[in-house]
């Protein structure tokens, strides 16, 4: 990413959507962008661990935990395998764990925080469907930019 959130949102401010939500960084990258994937769970990260198994290919992978915080979405064994597959980043409405191990990768990650426990591996949830997060709709396929300041999405 060449260009800072905040010059990009000068550039073309009419065209993008910022996510007012304060998410803190936990990657070994703090900016990152790429087209969207998304994933809708509830402390279940089942669909989380096999999208980030799939070839990422530059993207960013945008998971609505409902903003639980309650246990990990993200933990160092699928931010790893994020890596391998050649993901951007991920940004978390909820929890991660490992918080060490993934700030060792290089791979951009923000969540809201973090949490040791484990979420349930059933599988339940959505991929690929648009998710809406502080009011920002995030539709796969749209660019998304992250750095230190925020988050931006295109508006589709």
């Amino acid at each position: 990413m060449t260009t800072a959130t905040a010059d990009l949102y000068d550039d073309r401010g009419d065209e993008l959507d910022s996510l007012a939500l304060q998410l803190h960084d936990f990657g070994g990258r703090t900016a990152f962008d790429g087209p969207t994937r998304t994933v809708r769970c509830h402390r279940d990260n089942a669909l989380v661990k096999a999208t980030l198994a799939t070839p990422g290919e530059g993207a960013v992978l945008v998971i609505d935990g409902g903003g639980s915080l309650e246990s990990a979405l993200v933990g160092d064994l699928i931010a790893a395998s994020a890596v391998e597959n050649g993901w951007a980043g991920v940004i978390v409405h909820g929890a991660i764990r490992d918080r060490e191990a993934i700030a060792a990768l290089p791979l951009g990650v923000k969540a809201l925080g973090s949490n040791p426990r484990k979420s349930a591996k059933d599988g339940v949830g959505e991929v690929d469907a648009p998710v809406t997060i502080a009011g920002v709709t995030f539709t796969p396929g749209a660019h998304v930019w992250a750095d230190a300041d925020g988050v931006l999405v295109e508006r589709r």
